[in-house]
């Protein structure tokens, strides 16, 4: 069983787009609410929070709805368009609300905005598993996250030379949500192009009905009740997943504790200014996406759950050791790495367990299960973590990190289903051997 990785690449374009659009937001929103409305840091904190909060109610809505889909072009594809169309032409509508100074304008095309990108989130993550065997889905899953990471430096590389300064001297977005918006439009016509959902989609169930029977992991994981979701699981599996989504949960509150308040961190326990934490994080990043390929290379021989014990363990480990770190020194810097490293070897291998133990019909319903989770700790962890600083002292946050990080490893040490592995090869050759 190989992996066609050209087709991975073609389906990770949609997961490009979406990384390119949420690279975009992360970087221009906040900046646009400080210096073109004047809003103040809690209010705009409440603000940026809405895509977490929109996206635990409408990721799992729409990844269910495009399960029940029945289209000509496939169950996904339809999301994607429509999410895509619709983003393009509320997101221009953003530099347009700051040409003629209407927050109103900009705050219910945001707002739509973000509905928009639901409305296709979980249906384009989804399409991965929907066209690839589930032994190679770590593999897969490393590849589309290498896409989306293409997207984001696209996003932070445009940024650099399209942001202008118009008459008032403030920032004009103008042409960088336009070099976007034409990146989001171009990848979802390449995907539509080029992969033929439909067929794909239905070649993939045969080879997964194969690897079922042979393995028997339907009859282990399925009950015979017939429903969806967590009630078409038998206890175990069920109390598996649970043990996945919280992993999950917990891997993200600890991460994202870190990401959220690095510049404070920086500023406050080593006398560092933005530049230094975000060389910091664009180390992690990078860390990330060069391990994301030898990451699906080893789950395939290591699995998935040792795998993840490994980043969580990692992750762990890096944040409590750079909490005993006083002073600043380039030793950081390695640690920062191996964050990366860590957060590469969860993300390739949480998502393919999740949807691993769902049924075929499943896949997008699976999917809002993962986002759910994660986005759920998003909205609760920079609340939580910041009380900690507010109260106990900046010395706190790397501690907490570490320690949500642990408990992560302890859940997903208790996980007995979504592990699968591939085939051993025949041959030596054959190990190296994927087809385009």
């Amino acid at each position: 069983m190989k992996l066609n990785i050209r087709r991975t690449a073609l389906v990770g374009f949609a997961f490009m787009s979406i990384c390119a659009f949420w690279q975009l937001y992360d970087g221009v929103v906040p900046l646009v609410l400080k210096n073109n409305f004047g809003i103040p840091d809690g209010i705009a904190g409440v603000i940026m929070a809405m895509d977490n909060v929109f996206a635990v109610f409408l990721l799992p809505f729409f990844g269910t709805l495009s399960d029940r889909c029945r289209s000509r072009l496939g169950k996904r594809t339809p999301f994607i368009i429509t999410g895509t169309a619709l983003s393009v032409i509320l997101m221009n509508l953003l530099p347009v609300s700051l040409k003629i100074r209407s927050f109103a304008l900009f705050i219910a095309a945001l707002a739509l905005l973000l509905v928009a990108m639901g409305v296709y989130r979980s249906p384009a993550v989804a399409l991965m598993p929907d066209v690839t065997p589930k032994p190679l889905r770590s593999k897969a899953n490393a590849i589309i996250n290498l896409m989306g990471a293409i997207g984001g430096v696209f996003t932070l590389a445009v940024t650099t030379v399209l942001v202008t300064k118009n008459a008032a001297g403030e920032e004009d977005y103008t042409l960088l949500f336009a070099a976007v918006s034409v990146l989001m439009v171009i990848a979802v016509a390449v995907l539509v192009i080029c992969v033929r959902e439909k067929k794909l989609t239905d070649e993939n169930q045969i080879v997964n009905d194969e690897y079922d029977r042979q393995t028997g992991e339907s009859e282990q994981i399925v009950n015979a009740s017939g429903k969806s979701g967590f009630a078409s699981l038998k206890p175990e599996v069920a109390k598996s997943l649970v043990l996945i989504l919280l992993t999950v949960f917990f891997c993200y509150m600890g991460y994202n504790a870190v990401s959220s308040a690095l510049t404070k961190f920086f500023s406050v326990r080593w006398g560092y200014d933005i530049k230094t934490a975000s060389q910091c994080m664009m180390v992690a990043v990078v860390g990330a996406v060069v391990s994301y390929i030898p990451v699906g290379l080893f789950s395939a021989k290591l699995g998935r759950k040792n795998m993840v014990r490994i980043g969580a363990a990692l992750l762990s480990l890096s944040f409590l050791a750079a909490s005993f770190i006083g002073e600043f020194t380039f030793v950081v810097y390695i640690i920062f790495a191996v964050i990366g490293l860590a957060w590469a070897i969860i993300n390739v291998n949480t998502y393919p367990m999740v949807v691993e133990i769902s049924g075929s019909g499943d896949v997008g319903k699976f999917t809002g299960y993962y986002y759910t989770f994660s986005m759920s700790a998003q909205i609760v962890t920079p609340i939580l973590s910041g009380f900690l600083l507010q109260y106990i002292g900046y010395s706190s946050l790397l501690p907490y990190a570490a320690l949500m990080a642990a408990i992560a490893f302890v859940m997903i040490s208790f996980v007995k289903h979504g592990d699968a592995r591939p085939a051993k090869p025949k041959s030596v050759l054959e190990a190296f051997d994927v087809s385009d």
